[in-house]
């Protein structure tokens, strides 16, 4: 029943790709929940807000997801500097008892990228995830703060509430750094106006975080399930410019200048769990121009956190664009040979061998990027930011986009479905449903959106 009352919410994972949840919860045989509650991005701070201004909703979430995954052993992987929230966390805590589940709370170094998956399940329970794996191959399910926030309101036993809003933080140079709570579809500008507007004259936009988010010219651009941040910084800007490095440029600049030093590598995250992934080598193949060739294997496993790009080469080089364009050879070639990997040999034993010595600091690394001048803060705002229209996007998730079951001036209200699962082979397709954030009129429908306005 919870089950389907997840997918039906259009509960999705709302710290990464947007994987439904009631999946996740329901595959594999996990021992152990994973609570990733690090938010290791610089200036990012929404996921610790929630905790601390809804923690009730939290753990109601937890005991949800834990009964829907069959696990009794919750951890919570938070940052030890966050000692506040973790005093509120500790102050909710429920007591151990016989047969009931039981949770912990694990803290975190400061340092990137300790949100990662791979890195969060070692950190909490010293288990590596093999290359290519994923966290239930260890046993593990891995849930961010915010996902729980939403089970617990669909889970609900008196009041269940699809997800029709969003936690974002708004950072960089605008003149109130805060996080908010959104409706799911208002514009990007509308977030950035609700804290306070910029404090430049020429601003760029980078949606999502500064370390793997993407710059944004289009502010009109809509707030979807996975929507973490929008980080505001002058054009100018280190990050910013590096972002906007087109392939021809990475490559040209890439094949002069690497020395072969092996940084990328030696700091790698993945590296260090012992996985194959060498960016030292996929820099090097840019010599070798010819696609087969020059195909590195272990770069399919990187996880595009740009420690390698943005902190490790002293040369100010991409190494993970260069991985990137790799992997995107290596699997178009698969899906039209119709072979997936194999999963390689790799080294467990190097995370504790090697792992401890080589963490980058986040202070370290905010300085390296340039962020080190901004508030890194951002209080929740009490109120939900209004707006009189939405465009809700038909595909917030991974798997197959919804299907509007609405019409252009039809009226609706806020969290009735808009937009269902297509049904493939008489069962419905993989993903997760999707609501109306507001009460209005249906105002127009394209192949990608359904806009509501007020």
């Amino acid at each position: 029943m919870l089950v389907e009352q997840l997918a039906t919410a259009g509960v999705v994972g709302a710290g990464g790709a947007g994987f439904p949840t009631h999946v996740k919860l329901t595959t594999g045989k996990p021992d152990t929940l994973v609570v990733n509650a690090a938010e290791c991005e610089p200036l990012l701070h929404k996921d610790k807000e929630v905790l601390v201004h809804y923690p009730e909703q939290f753990f109601a979430g937890l005991n949800a997801a834990a009964q829907l995954a069959n696990v009794e052993n919750i951890v919570i992987g938070i940052k030890r500097k966050y000692a506040d929230v973790i005093e509120v966390l500790q102050q909710h805590l429920p007591k151990k008892k016989s047969g009931k589940v039981t949770v912990n709370i694990t803290g975190l170094d400061d340092v990137y990228p300790s949100g990662d998956e791979f890195v969060l399940v070692y950190e909490t329970l010293r288990r590596v995830i093999p290359p290519g794996g994923l966290p239930s191959a260890v046993g593990a399910v891995v849930m961010n703060v915010e996902t729980v926030y939403n089970t617990a309101a669909a889970c609900d036993a008196k009041n269940p509430q699809p997800v029709t809003e969003k936690f974002i933080s708004v950072a960089g140079d605008v003149a109130h750094p805060c996080s908010l709570r959104v409706p799911i579809g208002i514009k990007l500008s509308e977030c950035v106006a609700a804290a306070g507007g910029t404090t430049i004259t020429e601003p760029a936009f980078v949606i999502g975080g500064a370390m793997m988010g993407y710059v944004e010219t289009n502010l009109n651009k809509p707030v979807t399930k996975t929507t973490g941040g929008i980080i505001v910084l002058p054009k100018t800007h280190f990050i910013v410019q590096r972002k906007l490095w087109d392939w021809q440029r990475i490559s040209r600049v890439g094949k002069a200048s690497c020395d072969q030093c092996s940084f990328c590598t030696e700091l790698c995250p993945r590296r260090l769990l012992g996985h194959p992934i060498e960016p030292h080598r996929a820099m090097r193949s840019l010599g070798f121009n010819l696609s087969k060739q020059s195909d590195v294997p272990g770069t399919v496993f990187c996880c595009a956190c740009n420690l390698c790009s943005y902190y490790s080469c002293p040369e100010g080089l991409d190494p993970q664009s260069v991985c990137g364009e790799n992997k995107q050879r290596i699997l178009a070639e698969q899906r039209k040979s119709g072979k997936r990997w194999e999963n390689p040999p790799f080294l467990p034993e190097r995370a504790e061998n090697v792992l401890p010595n080589r963490k980058t600091p986040t202070q370290r690394l905010i300085q390296k990027i340039g962020l080190a001048s901004y508030k890194n803060k951002a209080p929740l705002a009490e109120r939900l930011v209004e707006t009189n229209a939405v465009e809700i996007l038909l595909r917030q998730h991974i798997g197959a986009a919804c299907v509007p079951i609405v019409k252009v001036g039809e009226s609706v209200s806020k969290g009735q479905v808009i937009a269902i699962r297509p049904v493939v082979d008489g069962k419905p397709a993989l993903g997760a449903d999707i609501h109306s954030s507001l009460a209005g009129k249906v105002s127009a429908i394209t192949t990608e959106s359904v806009c509501v306005q007020i």
